[in-house]
């Protein structure tokens, strides 16, 4: 038999990438696209960035002949609309030029499509419901499919809610009693990546998995509760008195969280993702364990083959501080900008006039350097410019240190000791750059 080519999109997300990697470890032809690839992710003269979405069915028609491609994965997703993310046109419109595509291609051509699993009457989202629009789409083309639906999905990188789980199990910190009651069953990432093997294994005209729809996720039953104690084992924490989230914080945070996605960011804790949390995850995988005879990992074997690394824990620890880092350094850059230009404009003048300033420059400087703090604090608050502020405000703040110890030394030595405190700010923007990558 010839060897197939595999097409992932999504190539540099939590499956994707993993997919990716897995498949071609195991000896396929696998390409990799996605429309951002960090350079880590670059490992491959296969792995191609390309804007995915804006790719029409003819681009997508030569992309397929391109390629010779013989199955496409679509690991392609976004959890809520806002800044570059639509729900309607990654999970529906694109699915829909995407099976245009197949179904005029001169190749014959298996699409897996990753997608969720539960009920459709329990869709309430506009998540879930333009996933399974994208089945239906699917469903009704009659294009040779496999339609994954994985349980929560437990990879050894994190991102996005995997990500909050680990955070709170690396905390003593449980979510409320009804969300960690709520059905949760896992799968292995390395179970959905053997499937799409064993699919790719497949000749195209076999009857028995032309059109097939799975639950991919460990058969045991278990809840959010069972998921996070079973990460608390692996990070040492299991033995530790936890305080239960009020469940007004949660709201609280999904509300703030939607806010951030709209400044660009993509919190794990918006209000889709504490919609589908409250929903759970369950399924049947029987279909899919008779038909491959792939037996699913469990938790345990996922989770408790190996104890977290330092590398796992710092991550976990940092998750959700980052989110209070960055909004304590907004916070600091406007409010200390608005003070010096509102509330203490007269006394943020009088420090310079007390030390000789030329007078003609007391009032531009002090307007100046107020705006420069608000605007930092602005470029940070949107993901897209957020590093841009960062650089700026080490820039501006060692600016302000220099400048103070050859205009105004005696500021150094001042009671509160503000110049001084200025250096731990300094290390603090520090660390929300170097932290600021989500994948």
């Amino acid at each position: 038999m010839t060897q197939r080519t595999i097409l992932v999109l999504g190539a540099s997300g939590l499956i994707g990438r993993f997919v990716t990697d897995d498949l071609r470890a195991r000896g396929l032809r696998v390409v990799g696209l996605a429309r951002s690839l960090s350079p880590a992710q670059q490992l491959s003269a296969l792995d191609l960035e390309l804007p995915i979405l804006s790719l029409d069915t003819t681009a997508l028609t030569r992309l397929l002949s391109e390629h010779a491609v013989d199955v496409v994965v679509n690991c392609l997703g976004v959890l809520q609309d806002g800044p570059g993310s639509d729900t309607n046109a990654v999970h529906r419109d694109f699915v829909m030029r995407l099976l245009q595509a197949i179904a005029t291609s001169s190749r014959a051509i298996r699409l897996v499509h990753i997608s969720i699993p539960g009920a459709a009457e329990a869709d309430r989202t506009a998540f879930a419901m333009t996933k399974r629009q994208a089945e239906h789409l699917i469903a009704e083309s009659g294009v040779p499919h496999a339609i994954l639906r994985p349980g929560f999905v437990v990879a050894p990188s994190a991102y996005g809610g995997s990500a909050m789980l680990r955070a709170l199990a690396a905390f003593p910190l449980d979510l409320p009693g009804k969300e960690m009651a709520t059905p949760f069953q896992p799968v292995a990432v390395e179970d959905i990546s053997a499937t799409i093997a064993w699919l790719a294994a497949r000749e195209i005209g076999d009857a028995s998995v032309k059109a097939v729809s799975w639950d991919l996720m460990q058969s045991e039953p278990i809840t959010m509760a069972g998921v996070i104690k079973q990460f608390r084992f692996a990070f040492g924490t299991a033995g530790w008195p936890c305080v239960t989230m009020p469940s007004f914080m949660l709201d609280l945070g999904a509300k703030v969280g939607d806010l951030a996605n709209y400044l660009g960011w993509m919190p794990p804790m918006r209000s889709t993702a504490i919609a589908e949390l409250r929903r759970g995850v369950q399924g049947d995988p029987s279909a899919w364990v008779a038909a491959t005879g792939i037996v699913p990992k469990t938790l345990t074997e996922t989770v408790g083959r190996h104890p977290a690394t330092i590398q796992d824990k710092w991550f976990a620890r940092l998750f959700l501080i980052k989110a209070l880092i960055v909004a304590s350094l907004v916070t600091f850059w406007l409010i200390s900008g608005l003070i010096a230009l509102v509330v203490s404009y007269r006394a943020a003048a009088g420090i310079l006039t007390a030390h000789n300033f030329p007078p003609a420059l007391v009032d531009p400087v002090t307007i100046g350097t107020s705006l420069m703090d608000m605007s930092i604090g602005v470029l940070i608050a949107f993901r897209r410019t957020a590093a841009i502020g960062l650089v700026a405000g080490i820039v501006a703040s060692l600016g302000y240190m220099f400048g103070a110890a050859i205009l105004t030394p005696d500021l150094w030595i001042e009671p509160l000791g503000a110049l001084v405190k200025t250096g731990p700010a300094i290390v603090l923007m520090l660390v929300a750059l170097l932290i600021l990558d989500n994948r």
